[in-house]
């Protein structure tokens, strides 16, 4: 008898396929509330400097396709977004229609959050609609090898781009979230600040910072420091290169395309200091084969395989 196969469902965010889309994906984000017609208005500016999209989904259709070809005709490989089509539930529906008993689960954030990740688990589970699907989690897999390779391979690219690369300023930024999650011991900062660590291990970084982007517009204190307020010391200080490694994200989408590569980079001219990025993962062979390591030892430790 041949063995079951094993669905993966792959998570993002998601984000809007047009201008038109980004008032309803706004509203789904902010779990049904209305956006100030102001900040609308802002966030369809943002995304027309980027090409009138997010890329996102197109993009974690192309990670999930190298997910497949990696593990094989053991496993199904699906896509389902946290905040716009296809969602997860139905997705999940989707899965449960084709026959399948069982689901890996994994979230493309490499570093764990309950605010972040663990809303994506959440969807699972409530769409795995008590018992109907057995449900594997992947928390976190920011410690895989070829994944803390795969972003070190990144620096040494992006460093060749400056005139003296020693003299270059390493910033890692990842998505800033409410400082509130730090009362309930969320692992969150530690797993950014080990894959830094190790991640300018195998780079040969002799000194790095770590900063936060993209916090969101509320009145509640963000996790800190702020990368703006980083980039805007170090230039202060004398330094004339920063590199800027978004570790906390696995793919082009707006907090890169706009946030670093519009806004940032508007900073930096103003402050007189080259700034670059290194590119994305996105599909990169060594971030799927992380990812498939992953779900590997996630199908493994249930006894699936």
């Amino acid at each position: 008898m041949a063995a079951e196969r094993i669905a993966v469902l792959v998570m993002a965010y998601g984000g809007p396929g047009n201008i038109d889309e980004v008032e309803p994906y706004l509203m789904d984000v902010r779990g049904g509330r209305p956006t100030k017609p102001q900040l609308v208005a802002e966030i369809r500016a943002r995304y027309a400097r980027i090409g009138g999209r997010s890329p996102i989904l197109e993009l974690t259709r192309l990670q999930a396709a190298g997910l497949a070809r990696a593990l094989g005709d053991r496993f199904s490989v699906y896509v389902g977004m946290r905040h716009w089509h296809p969602y997860i539930q139905d997705v999940v529906d989707e899965i449960a229609r084709a026959g399948h008993a069982r689901i890996v689960g994994v979230a493309m954030a490499p570093h764990y959050s309950n605010m972040s990740v663990g809303a994506y688990e959440k969807k699972l589970l409530q769409a795995a609609d008590g018992g109907r699907l057995d449900v594997a989690l992947i928390r976190t897999w920011w410690s895989q090898p070829r994944f803390l390779d795969a972003v070190a391979d990144r620096i040494a690219q992006a460093l060749q781009r400056f005139p003296r690369p020693a003299a270059v300023q390493v910033v890692f930024t990842a998505h800033s979230l409410p400082e509130k999650i730090l009362a309930s011991a969320d692992p969150y900062p530690d797993e950014l600040k080990a894959s830094a660590a190790e991640v300018a291990r195998r780079a040969r970084l002799t000194e790095w910072r770590l900063a936060y982007q993209s916090a969101g517009a509320t009145a509640e204190p963000w996790l800190g420091p702020d990368a703006a307020d980083v980039i805007t010391e170090l230039a202060r200080a004398g330094h004339e290169a920063i590199l800027l490694v978004p570790i906390g994200f696995v793919c082009d989408h707006v907090e890169i395309l706009y946030d670093i590569d519009v806004e940032y980079q508007a900073l930096a001219k103003r402050l007189g200091v080259q700034l670059e990025r290194t590119a994305s993962l996105n599909d990169d062979a060594g971030l799927v084969a992380a990812v498939a390591d992953a779900v590997r030892s996630a199908a493994a430790g249930r006894g699936w395989q």
